[in-house]
């Protein structure tokens, strides 16, 4: 029986994956938080869960690489040195690093994806979410990842081709951008909608997330699947076979 590692698990997602685990017939092994033992908890694990802080992902994903076992992260809010330390520890470890970890959202991209590469730049991008209250970073994780999404289908680079925090006197919309909206109240799991706008015409392709447990049950699939893979860095997509 596999043993998963929960690293966050005083957070909201923690129980929930806690309950996954168990629903997936796995064993947990523990869970850590702020000051505990991560080496220790690494070294007791088969694969670790990581949805913690991205001020950890550093000493996170040093234990990982010295107990040589595998990581899912599904921290968000996460630097471009984050993603240089995740693509390090990948060349000795295998590394799942995502936005969202639903197999809904997952599919939902890969949707905005092939839209995206269908549609000329005359179709504007726009990409609104909604999270509860608590939530401290924006735009979301998993906003970003369908903004990527939506950029890998034109071959464009997001960070150049995005627009967010729009007030006051702005200009015209710039062709080929992608913008992004979030809101934030109440205790909304998740809500994300890209839209694209065409003349006349739009589509809306959305996704709801009705309980966190969608998140865990991904977030499990996707762990049983990395315990099987060589170190490197993966992707939700895979894991679907996308």
């Amino acid at each position: 029986m596999a043993k998963v590692g929960i690293i966050g698990s005083k957070g909201r997602m923690g129980q929930a994956l806690v309950d996954a685990i168990n629903e997936a017939g796995l064993e947990h092994a523990g869970g850590v938080d702020k000051g505990d033992d991560i080496a220790g908890l690494a070294a007791a694990s088969d694969v670790l869960v990581d949805f913690s802080s991205a001020h950890a992902l550093e000493t996170n994903l040093a234990a990982c690489n010295f107990a040589k076992k595998p990581i899912l992260i599904g921290t968000t809010g996460l630097e471009e040195r984050h993603h240089w330390l995740i693509d390090d520890a990948a060349q000795d470890i295998a590394v799942l690093q995502t936005g969202n970890t639903s197999l809904g959202v997952t599919m939902l991209a890969a949707l905005v994806k092939e839209a995206t590469s269908r549609l000329g730049t005359d179709w504007d991008i726009e990409i609104v979410e909604m999270h509860h209250r608590m939530k401290v970073d924006a735009p979301s994780g998993t906003a970003l990842l369908l903004g990527e999404a939506a950029a890998a289908g034109r071959y464009i680079d997001l960070t150049d081709n995005s627009e967010r925090g729009r007030d006051g006197i702005t200009g015209a919309r710039k062709e080929g951008a992608i913008g992004f909206a979030s809101l934030r109240g109440g205790t909304v799991a998740g809500d994300h909608s890209v839209i694209l706008a065409g003349n006349e015409e739009s589509i809306t392709l959305s996704h709801r997330a009705e309980n966190r447990m969608i998140f865990a049950r991904g977030a499990m699939k996707a762990a049983i699947w990395l315990m099987q893979q060589k170190p490197g860095r993966y992707t939700m997509p895979e894991v679907l076979g996308l």
